[in-house]
Formats: structure tokens, C-alpha cells, sequence
């Protein structure tokens, strides 16, 4: 696809909007050293907070994470940012969110001013401005974890960094991965997106794309162009005959591959456990699943 008709599929797709199905119904850095990732599976808490509330783009956030008897569970966990579509909301993804928290990581979803439902001044241009909230994020996490009256004081692992996201914010995980971000962000899953301008530059980190082949919103091409142009290692997870998201909702087809492949992705990305990385093409052994991969260039 050339330039110019791939930035026309995109603006279309970003026009017709991204609410989850859900919603109406160098060199490569690498895995972090491997260590122990978590077995079983956690109760999540969850926590809202909100980011320079004072400020002219407040951004009100949800956290999903483990938690134990006294607020968070022991340990250090890594973080995933997640973004949310246009016209959505951050609880709107909780089917794969939750789930991704009861796996071991601490999830924060901001809910972008400009693009969620109840925006008051809606504007799908804004998507170019999220890659420096999800930015903000982290650095705002980073000052809690050192917050000895912070109840995530010594619980982020803001070295082991995800970002993940659908639709526009599928766009916005892109666009987190630009020239000479830090190596903190360790994996990217982009799900029902693409690539955003300077997208997948600087260090290279492994990067999974989920999107359904029939997706009218953003055509499966949009996506793969964007894998095309990764060049770190990377991997497509196609969801056959699926949409725009109907996947991402619990008791959908297709969500049990698809949340079993992420959450594996996770594992192997931020927890470095290397078993999860050689499970993955297993995870998406299904009638409505098909998985590639690919090394680093």
C-alpha cells in the first residue's frame, strides 16, 4: 500500500470511530532477565486517580493491579498503559484489563480528554497528542512508586513497561515507540491499529498486533502495514472473520486466544519467562485464530 493511501485508510478508519464491540454490545532491548513470573492468579483491585487536575489536559486514570489482604500484593509487578478507542472508556475494556492484572501486571488506562464518550470537546486529532499522555503516565507512576505514602510505593516495576491499546489507541501504543524512547518500554500490543508518524523508532522492542480480518473500522491492511514496518521482533495475531473488537469482550468468540496470547506476550516481555514466549504460537492454535512471527532486522 503506498503512503498516501495508507494515511487516507487511516483517517477514514479514525472517522467512523473506535469504541470496542464491548461498548454497544540500533539494537533491540530485549526481555528484562528473566525472573519469576507469578503463577495462579490474583484478586485485582482497582483505583482511579487523576493527573494534573488543575492542569488544561487533566487526565483521570483507572489501575487495575494484584491485590492482597492490605491493598497491593506483595511484590514488584510491571506496568502496561493501556489506551482506550474514540468514544470509549477505559472500563470498557475491563474483560482483558482485569484479567491481564489477575496475570501479574498493574494496568493503567487513562481516559484522554479530547477522545473518550463524554468528551466535552470531542476531537479525533487529538489521538497525535496521546503518546506524550501515556509518557506522562509513566513518569506520574514512576513518583508514585517513590512515595513512601503511596499505597504503590515499591510495587511498579517501571523498568519492565508495556503499552497496549485498540483502535486509537492502538494508534497511540505506536506512537509511544518513537525515536529515542526510553528502554522502559519493553513490548507494545497494538490491537485493531496502526502506525502513527515516527512510529517504531529507537530501541527496538518486540511488538504483537491483534486485529480482525474483517475489521470495517480499520481495515486488517492498516494493520499490517504497520507490522511491516516494525523493526524489532514482532508477531500478528489474526482473528478470522472477527471486526473491530467483538474479541475483546469475555464469551466472544475469539477472546480466549486472544487474551491467552496477550497475556503470555506480557509474560514473556516484561517478566522475560521464555516457556510463554515458546507458547505462543500454541496460544492461537485455533479455528479463528492465526499467529505469525517474525525476528528483529
Amino acid at each position: 500500500m503506498g503512503a498516501g493511501r495508507l494515511v487516507a485508510v487511516l483517517v477514514t478508519a479514525l472517522l467512523a470511530g473506535c469504541a470496542p464491540a464491548s461498548a454497544v454490545a540500533g539494537g533491540s532491548t530485549g526481555p528484562p532477565a528473566a525472573r519469576r513470573a507469578p503463577e495462579g492468579s490474583y484478586t485485582v483491585g482497582v483505583r482511579t486517580l487523576t493527573l494534573d487536575p488543575r492542569s488544561a489536559r487533566p487526565l483521570p486514570v483507572t489501575v487495575w493491579y494484584p491485590a492482597g489482604t492490605d491493598g497491593v500484593a506483595a511484590g514488584r509487578f510491571p506496568v502496561v498503559v493501556y489506551s482506550h478507542g474514540l468514544h470509549s472508556r477505559p472500563e470498557l475494556h475491563a474483560g482483558l484489563t482485569t484479567r491481564w492484572a489477575a496475570a501479574g501486571f498493574v494496568v493503567a488506562a487513562p481516559a484522554y480528554p479530547h477522545t473518550r464518550s463524554d468528551a466535552a470537546h470531542f476531537t479525533r486529532a487529538d489521538v497525535r497528542n496521546q503518546p506524550a499522555d501515556g509518557w506522562r503516565l509513566i513518569r506520574h507512576l514512576g513518583r508514585l512508586d517513590r512515595d513512601p505514602g503511596d499505597p504503590f510505593a515499591g510495587h511498579l516495576d517501571l523498568a519492565s513497561v508495556a503499552a497496549a491499546g485498540h483502535s486509537a489507541g492502538g494508534f497511540t501504543t505506536s506512537g509511544m515507540f518513537t525515536e529515542g524512547h526510553p528502554t522502559r518500554l519493553r513490548a507494545g500490543i497494538v490491537i485493531a491499529g496502526g502506525g502513527l508518524p515516527g512510529s517504531f523508532a529507537g530501541a527496538n522492542a518486540p511488538v504483537l498486533f491483534v486485529h480482525g480480518t474483517a475489521d470495517p473500522v480499520v481495515p486488517v491492511t492498516v494493520g499490517r502495514a504497520a507490522y511491516a514496518r516494525t523493526r524489532g521482533p514482532a508477531a500478528f495475531l489474526s482473528v478470522v472473520g472477527q471486526g473491530h473488537g467483538e474479541y475483546l469482550t469475555p464469551d466472544r468468540p475469539g477472546f480466549a486466544p486472544v487474551l491467552t496470547t496477550t497475556t503470555d506476550f506480557l509474560r514473556w516481555t516484561l517478566y522475560g519467562d521464555n516457556a510463554a514466549g515458546a507458547r505462543l504460537p500454541l496460544d492461537a492454535r485455533t479455528a479463528l485464530t492465526r499467529y505469525e512471527s517474525r525476528p528483529a532486522r
